[in-house]
């Protein structure tokens, strides 16, 4: 049996819960068909998720951005939405980036706007018939969005959706550490 490749060993160590996927390592290494970045609202590429994907994915993703910045976002991405672009050189065909709301207590509609970061990029992955997309835990690093309340909303809202719709086929949740891994497994089960 052949050596599975990097992009594709992944799915080897994923834990299964129906359409969703949970796994612990690198989303710029994995192969589903969009990724979705936790941008900023520059779309210009920034430090966490967001550096991470524009240094992995090369300046085609950058140059992408700088133009839906010319043509539709001059004053940037408004919080909770979401837009796509090429990959550049990942192994993902494309790149959904959302801005997630930074954290301030929970009295500025950030559960809102968290949501909606989900539910935006869902339907962008439904519109463009993207059957595989990857979140990671958007708005919780230096967002400071607190991890357990961030993993119940993208949980929900990834749930309702794939409960109304038939694309994506699968959603992955891919984390960086061990404690997070045991968090989302938890609101999973």
């Amino acid at each position: 049996m052949p050596t599975p490749s990097p992009t594709t060993a992944w799915r080897n160590q994923a834990r299964s819960f129906g359409r969703i996927l949970l796994y612990r390592g690198d989303i710029t290494r994995i192969d589903t068909e969009a990724i979705v970045n936790a941008a900023n609202s520059s779309l210009l590429g920034g430090g966490g998720v967001d550096g991470a994907i524009h240094r992995a994915g090369g300046p085609e993703i950058l140059e992408a951005c700088r133009k839906l910045r010319a043509s539709h976002y001059g004053s940037g991405l408004a919080t909770g939405k979401a837009v796509l672009t090429i990959a550049g050189r990942l192994p993902a065909r494309y790149v959904i980036h959302t801005v997630g709301p930074v954290w301030n207590g929970g009295h500025k509609h950030e559960p809102e706007l968290l949501a909606n970061c989900y539910r935006n990029s869902l339907q962008l992955a439904e519109q463009h018939g993207i059957a595989s997309i990857a979140f990671p835990g958007i708005s919780t690093g230096i967002y400071g969005y607190p991890k357990a309340a961030a993993a119940t909303i993208a949980v929900q809202e990834v749930r309702q959706f794939l409960e109304q719709h038939a694309q994506p086929q699968e959603v992955v949740f891919v984390v960086f550490d061990e404690d997070s891994f045991a968090l989302y497994e938890r609101t999973l089960q």
